[in-house]
């Protein structure tokens, strides 16, 4: 018998469809406006974009924990997205460097807090035997947002002669409709989370249980191999390409990423979680490889089309472990823990990444993540991460 995907985990699809929209709208345009508008260094960037990402892991610690304390997710999920929503207008009136971190950190504020309420909200919802899918489908649904984004800028850009500034005005909208979608159609669970505190030492960490663990410190490993995909607006910068042209390089990212984010979700409750983990990293050390030898658009987006690849044979894998990995009452606490170390692994990547590209070149950078992406391969099926549900 066929086990349907729940109509919230379709409505938490459609919000992060137009939250997506809106910040990859402002995403795909934010380095050309930072290094060529405002003046930035490919470090400053870095320590932005690696700033705002580990803002976004530690908050959702917080929030995790709040929303199994409370037992309930949906607050919490209005609240980080109403302030990623009104970060929006913070971008086009953004005077200065530390004007544009600001709005990018309260952007990426809200990020955090909804993150962990909502993954556990879908770990919730989702029927085990499909849970890969469900996170599959909210993930390739976040994807297309991340793909009509970049197109809205490409159109502004043609339509309002380059100017940036009016551009990113049009992400308020989306934003917006994403706030209003999330009040009148994504009802609390009809059975409340039971309200469970996690003691914050130790022994009531090691409640998550040693799975748990291992995977936290694979989560590590894996994001110290990536950082952030501003850099790949940066070397498509770096060859050329035109600037009207700059936004479809997350297009091309994110429509790999959309067609691939689900079926490798509905193949994950059918094989080892694992080894798509390992396959998935070892495309992102080919994408490293590529992109470090890049000399012209052809070989820059044939990278960037296997970063999108390694983003769906990841990213929805690593968040159904999480769920095949605790227990329904510290599910958000759990989700946070593993976004925090993640995201410390994230900012180090992506500062490191930086100070490469400033001192050696994009190359340098590009090909210390292809041997982070093998390492992190190599410890995926070396040391496998095995939960109590689904096939992992």
């Amino acid at each position: 018998m066929r086990i349907a995907i729940p109509r919230t985990i379709w409505a938490l699809g459609f919000v992060s469809l137009l939250m997506d929209m809106s910040s990859e709208l402002v995403h795909s345009l934010l380095p050309v406006l930072l290094a060529s508008g405002l003046g930035a260094s490919a470090l400053m960037i870095g320590l932005i974009e690696g700033a705002a990402e580990g803002l976004v892991m530690v908050t959702k610690v917080f929030s995790g924990y709040i929303s199994d304390a409370v037992g309930r997710r949906k607050p919490l999920v209005l609240l980080g997205y109403g302030l990623a929503a009104a970060s929006k207008p913070l971008f086009p009136l953004a005077a200065s460097v530390e004007a544009v971190a600001f709005a990018r950190l309260v952007d990426r504020f809200g990020k955090g807090i909804r993150g962990a309420p909502r993954d556990a909200l879908v770990g919730e919802l989702a029927p085990p035997e499909i849970r890969g899918a469900c996170f599959g489908l909210r993930q390739s649904m976040d994807t297309v947002g991340a793909v009509l984004g970049p197109l809205l800028a490409m159109l502004g850009l043609w339509l309002m002669a380059d100017n940036l500034r009016a551009v990113l005005w049009i992400a308020v909208v989306p934003a917006l409709l994403c706030v209003l979608l999330i009040v009148f159609a994504v009802p609390e669970p009809e059975h409340a989370t039971r309200p469970a505190r996690l003691p914050i030492t130790r022994e009531g960490l090691a409640r998550l249980g040693p799975a748990f663990w291992r995977l936290v410190a694979l989560g590590g490993v894996i994001a110290l191999a990536r950082f952030s995909e501003a850099f790949l607006v940066l070397r498509a910068s770096g060859l050329g390409l035109p600037l009207p042209l700059v936004p479809l390089v997350l297009v091309v990212m994110s429509v790999v990423y959309t067609l691939t984010a689900y079926p490798v979700g509905k193949l994950s409750d059918r094989m080892p979680r694992h080894r798509l983990l390992a396959l998935g990293m070892l495309v992102l050390a080919l994408a490293d490889a590529t992109l470090a030898g890049a000399h012209g658009f052809g070989a820059l987006f044939a990278g960037i089309a296997l970063w999108g690849l390694h983003m769906g044979m990841t990213q929805g894998i690593l968040a159904t472990l999480v769920a095949d990995t605790t227990s329904t009452e510290y599910r958000g606490t759990a989700f946070g823990v593993f976004n925090l170390v993640s995201g410390l692994a994230l900012l180090a990547a992506s500062v490191a990444a930086g100070a490469l590209w400033d001192a050696y070149g994009a190359w340098a950078a590009f090909a210390a993540g292809g041997v982070l992406c093998v390492a992190s391969a190599l410890l995926a099926l070396r040391r496998p991460v095995t939960g109590t549900q689904g096939r992992v």
